[in-house]
């Protein structure tokens, strides 16, 4: 978030509900005085005043929120009149409903089913956590900006179905990596999913997927919305 105070100095809010992220943003900022930390969720932003921001934007924020239309209420809570917003979103709803098995763009590869049983334990990860990933699509994200009051919504859809995208580089590296910070790394559910030997059978795969330099296929939908708070209440 930004904001200008009296002086017409550029400040900068950096909000987030993890210490360890705004420890990292401290860290990037190197001393700069002109930022400042907040520790708050996106639908509750106590620490910052009624209408002292300029502009708002998040990136992948509401995926995590059970309090999306709050948040929106937020946003327009803490902008000056003439404020704008500008939130990018993931459409995860639409990747579940066209690809929900394909975890790494590989299609109907000798090892889907393999793919299909790695699935299966991200479908069994507590639903109060990942339900707010899944529960949206644009059309909500229009309609809750405009029921908080912004003017001006645009929203830019993209969606995308087996575009051709970069191979797998390091099957090893991809494994210790987390499709989201609130399941488990793709290697832990591999090793929930499989056996011994199946583990082998999908690691043999994709190692040589990786060596050949293979590229993989990409399923998925974004959203990016721009408002604007009116200059006066309506």
């Amino acid at each position: 978030m930004r904001w200008i105070d009296s002086a017409r100095t550029v400040r900068s809010f950096f909000s987030d509900v993890s210490l360890d992220v705004l420890d990292e943003c401290r860290r990037t900022a190197s001393g700069d005085g002109r930022c400042s930390f907040v520790e708050a969720s996106a639908d509750d932003l106590a620490g910052i005043a009624d209408a002292s921001v300029d502009v708002v934007t998040t990136r992948s924020v509401l995926i995590y929120s059970d309090r999306k239309a709050a948040t929106f209420a937020e946003f327009f809570r803490v902008l000056r009149p003439g404020g704008r917003i500008s939130l990018f979103e993931p459409i995860n709803r639409f990747v579940m409903r066209l690809r929900p098995d394909d975890l790494f763009g590989v299609g109907t590869a000798p090892v889907h089913d393999l793919i299909t049983k790695v699935s299966d334990v991200y479908r069994g990860t507590n639903e109060e956590l990942t339900r707010p990933m899944m529960d949206f699509d644009e059309r909500d994200i229009v309609d809750w900006a405009v029921t908080a009051g912004f003017e001006a919504v645009e929203l830019d859809y993209r969606a995308q179905v087996d575009v051709p995208a970069d191979p797998i580089e390091d099957w090893e590296t991809l494994k210790c990596v987390a499709p989201n910070p609130l399941v488990p790394t793709y290697g832990e559910a591999i090793a929930a999913a499989l056996t011994h030997e199946e583990r082998e059978r999908l690691d043999t795969y994709m190692i040589a997927l990786a060596a050949a330099g293979t590229p993989t296929r990409r399923t998925m939908a974004t959203a990016f919305l721009r408002a604007r708070r009116p200059h006066r209440n309506r």
